[in-house]
């Protein structure tokens, strides 16, 4: 790399921002590069792409770092690090946004409301918007405008030959389909565009909180209640202990509790009758539901999943909630030992549905949930093995109702058939073909890998820390040591 003209910042083992730059949200993944290139623009990525293809180097890719399987950084080689590109411009008349490599959705939330308007994001406002983008996108507006994928209008990509392209419906179509899905593959997105909607600023949101023991009773109702739900109302329950926030009583903290969060995207009158019947269902612990700040309710469990904390998952999708499926989920939910491990479950349909399978590279859009399954713990603490053993045997318990994954739910120590499961026989197909065209040597492999036909560099056939053997920490090396004097 030509250091004279890298205008971000050169980070190695010796710098003392090496041991915070190289740590990303899941606390379980420990990796030391050789450099972390913390870049300032496009100009930088297209180097720093090409310095390590000259010094045959493993290269990360690093958004907003907060993927469970660590994949934002490697051993060894370098990371590619876009946390400095966070710059969000909307376009209110266009009802768009340009939105940088390395932003947050806290970041697009932030720029877009103070015009009213809003796309599909993560629930968590400290979640990258690359990553989150680029496997898909779930959120709480996603029955009524899609995916982040489906709103998604064009993205600038550095591809493994350090070139960069425009990729849209027009332009590089194939590169473009592939992007909407196919997660970190295809090359180093620099810029995303984005299609906004009316959002806000207010939503009828928030949660409501039942016993745990009330959880087969609240599952079958809200299994009818979300069938019949308008495509405004994003649904999600978490199941287990209530956190200790400000806004729930101290008396239920860590209870083991069932929650609903509900955000309904349309006039707060209409929302309020929407809601109406899951808010006098049983004998609810405490109603949060409220006219909240739509901004406000993207953030509110923020807290509750705190970088540096360890995390392992298992994941999966799931068909409509039948009685049998329910009392699985009743029977495992509560089961983990750490008071902050949990289940989360996403409900699915409306306009997710609606885009035909093999439009973009999402697969299994038919399902009704997502449910992950989380064991976590912070360090000192020793429910390591027990919480992975109760997120493995969740996941088990839940062998016959499976439908594929949701690919940004992948972890640590998945198969590499878990992967095809993510897409389906034929989205995956096509993705190895666009994969065989822009990264024929897998270039980009430290991700949930698409590998090309054939790999012409015998180097990246190796699978990346993520794969299976690598343990949920990510320390294992890889087989041989590349150049360590090679930025200097």
């Amino acid at each position: 790399m030509d250091i004279d003209k890298f205008q971000g910042q050169l980070i190695t083992a010796d710098h003392p921002e090496y041991d915070t730059a190289r740590a990303v949200w899941n606390g379980a993944i420990d990796r030391h590069p050789q450099l972390i290139a913390r870049c300032s623009g496009t100009a930088d990525v297209t180097a720093a792409v090409r310095f390590a293809r000259s010094h045959d180097l493993e290269i990360a890719i690093r958004g907003g770092g907060h993927n469970v399987a660590g994949t934002a950084v490697c051993d060894d080689g370098i990371v590619i690090d876009l946390s400095a590109m966070q710059a969000v411009r909307v376009d209110p008349g266009r009802c768009t946004a340009r939105v940088q490599g390395g932003a947050l959705w806290g970041d697009v939330d932030h720029a877009a409301q103070a015009h009213g308007l809003a796309t599909t994001g993560g629930i968590v406002s400290h979640t990258g918007v690359a990553g989150l983008t680029l496997g898909g996108g779930l959120g709480w507006l996603m029955r009524k405008h899609g995916l982040t994928v489906d709103n998604l209008l064009a993205a600038d990509v550095v591809t493994a030959d350090g070139e960069l392209l425009r990729a849209s419906d027009d332009r590089h179509p194939d590169l473009f389909w592939a992007l909407r899905g196919g997660g970190g593959n295809f090359g180093v997105v620099t810029s995303f565009e984005f299609q906004l909607h009316p959002v806000g600023p207010d939503a009828l949101a928030g949660a409501i909180l039942w016993d745990a023991g009330d959880t087969r009773k609240v599952l079958r109702f809200y299994r009818d209640f979300v069938r019949g739900a308008p495509d405004e109302l994003g649904t999600v329950v978490r199941f287990g202990t209530a956190p200790p926030l400000p806004i729930i009583p101290e008396e239920l903290h860590w209870r083991p509790v069932i929650l609903v969060g509900a955000c309904c995207a349309g006039p707060i009158g209409d929302a309020e009758e929407v809601l109406r019947p899951l808010r006098a269902f049983g004998r609810p612990l405490l109603d949060l539901i409220a006219p909240t700040p739509y901004v406000n309710h993207q953030s509110a469990f923020d807290s509750t999943v705190l970088h540096g904390w360890k995390y392992y998952w298992k994941s999966t999708y799931l068909p409509e909630l039948r009685d049998d499926l329910i009392d699985v989920i009743a029977a495992h939910a509560f089961a983990c030992s750490s008071p902050r491990s949990y289940a989360v479950m996403f409900h699915l349909g409306g306009a997710v549905s609606r885009v035909p399978e093999g439009d973009t590279a999402v697969g299994n859009r038919q399902a009704s949930h997502a449910i992950t399954l989380d064991g976590v713990w912070r360090a000192g603490e020793d429910y390591a093995d027990r919480d992975i053993a109760w997120s493995r045997g969740f996941f088990a318990a839940l062998e016959s109702y499976r439908e594929g994954v949701y690919v940004n739910f992948l972890g640590a120590d998945e198969r590499p058939d878990r992967i095809r499961d993510a897409y389906g026989t034929a989205v995956y197909d096509r993705l190895v073909e666009v994969k065989t065209q822009y990264d024929p040597d897998n270039v980009f492999h430290h991700n949930q890998n698409i590998r090309p036909r054939s790999e012409r560099t015998a180097a990246r056939s190796r699978p990346g820390p993520h794969a299976p053997g690598a343990g949920t920490a990510g320390t294992t090396r890889p087989e041989s040591q590349t150049n360590s004097g090679a930025m200097r």
